[in-house]
């Protein structure tokens, strides 16, 4: 039995997902007129409390359009040394819009109000780059798929607020975040200006992100995914799969979450793991004892056990829950790495 567990990106549309798109309405999303994407955007909003919403073909897209939206060509914007927005977006940052990051060395992928003002450059000293945006990431991927506490993104907000930044929220694995600290999508659209939700991860959706934010935002982002190539024809067959997930795959995040941990408590008692960090959703790092047994070595014994997992660098083997890994499946997995 073949088990991966590389990212929870790997996931295929279940049945009942299957049949709403293959019954979905569709149109020219091109020209607005695919009924089940403007559905989907309608959904979203409505879940967040926001004005309105885009519908895009990645995560990474969304994201690059919102920090576009945000700043101009020579500005800064501060995130984590672990954010995805600078780590895994190919440079889009510099390439799309002319931007550079400010990095702070946070906590698993998370920074503080405090490290956020520390690195704003002052406004009237022409030689640095003008500060214009912050981006937080909730759930961290590179961090391990760490939750930020609710009220240190509010401080964080009262810090954009002060110094007139922007403020996005990549929320990729955001589902996973709300479902594990019980917070509501409406909590989260009060707070930022634009926040980014990933439908091809937890969700299970073949493809999609949305991003969202008030009308005039979302109106100049049409214009943006447009200039990067983001514009889908009949797009429903994809939004269909977001509406199904939407009604039915939220809540059970939390049996991903639960394997997850499952998970960390095996490989803590194996020899060769050296450490496993704190696990709070569906992303489980652990490091290995180079002295016992190197991270490419670990991952090439898992990979002769039938069990695909992903190398983070510097010693960190990430494997990610997901709903296609079943209860039979963990099972597996479980008797397979304690006879490594």
């Amino acid at each position: 039995m073949e088990i991966n567990l590389i990212s929870d990106t790997v996931t295929k549309p279940s049945p009942g997902m299957l049949q709403a798109m293959f019954n979905a309405e569709v149109g020219d999303d091109v020209f607005k007129a695919d009924p089940t994407v403007n559905a989907l955007e309608e959904k979203i909003a409505a879940l967040f409390g926001m004005e309105a919403a885009l519908f895009f073909p990645s995560g990474t897209m969304a994201n690059q359009t919102a920090i576009k939206i945000h700043t101009r060509p020579g500005d800064q914007l501060i995130c984590d040394k672990y954010a995805h927005v600078y780590n895994y977006e190919g440079g889009g940052v510099s390439f799309n819009s002319g931007v550079s990051c400010k990095l702070v060395d946070g906590h698993r992928g998370m920074i503080t109000a405090e490290l956020v003002e520390a690195a704003i450059n002052p406004p009237d000293f022409y030689h640095s780059p003008r500060t214009a945006l912050v981006c937080m990431e909730n759930t961290t991927n590179k961090g391990g798929g760490a939750c930020y506490d609710f009220s240190e993104l509010q401080r964080v907000r009262e810090i954009c607020d002060r110094h007139g930044l922007g403020y996005h929220l990549d929320g990729a694995r955001l589902w996973n975040a709300m479902e594990e600290k019980g917070e509501s999508p409406e909590m989260y659209g009060q707070l930022f200006d634009t926040i980014s939700v990933c439908l091809s991860k937890g969700l299970g959706c073949p493809v999609g992100s949305v991003l969202l934010g008030s009308k005039e935002v979302m109106k100049e982002a049409l214009r943006i995914r447009k200039v990067l190539g983001g514009g889908m024809r009949q797009a429903g067959y994809l939004a269909a799969a977001g509406i199904y997930a939407l009604d039915n795959h939220r809540k059970r995040l939390a049996e991903d979450h639960e394997k997850a941990r499952e998970l960390g408590q095996v490989l803590q008692a194996l020899r060769f793991v050296k450490k496993v960090e704190p696990i709070e959703t569906n992303i489980v790092i652990f490091e290995t004892d180079e002295s016992q047994m190197s991270s490419e070595a670990c991952m090439e014994a898992l990979k002769q056990h039938q069990i695909h997992v992903i190398g983070m660098g510097q010693g960190k083997v990430r494997m990610v829950t997901h709903m296609d890994y079943t209860d039979q499946m963990h099972k597996e997995v479980i008797a397979r790495l304690q006879k490594l």
